[in-house]
């Protein structure tokens, strides 16, 4: 049974940083691919960004020179460090792996950045 477990988050100022965390176990966590989404309000789940097996990476435009995604594969980690921190990046943030065909998800959590 894949479990991720999420930490990190809150509410900061605008031009502020986070940085989540999300822990991984029940699979062989350097062989999969990780990623963080969102869900702002009104909107649809979306991607941020994705680290896969090889360590190379993806991210959305909106977080491109902002947001880092980063793996710990001795800890069973993913990372998702935030800076320049925007109003619009307010959303509920997902943890995600996903292994062969399968997606797993973290709890979620809120990320609040006021103006």
């Amino acid at each position: 049974q894949v479990q991720l477990v999420e930490s990190g988050g809150g509410l900061v100022q605008a031009g502020g940083s986070l940085r989540r965390s999300c822990a991984a176990s029940g699979t062989i966590f350097s062989f999969i691919s990780m990623g963080w989404y969102r869900r702002a309000p009104g909107k649809q789940r979306e991607l941020v960004a994705r680290i896969f097996s090889s360590g190379s990476t993806n991210y959305a435009d909106p977080v491109k020179g902002r947001f880092t995604i980063s793996r710990d594969n001795a800890k069973n980690t993913v990372y998702l460090q935030m800076n320049s921190l925007k109003p619009e990046d307010t959303a509920v943030y997902y943890c995600n792996a996903h292994i062969s065909i399968n997606d797993y998800w973290g709890q979620g959590t809120q990320v609040t950045v006021s103006s």
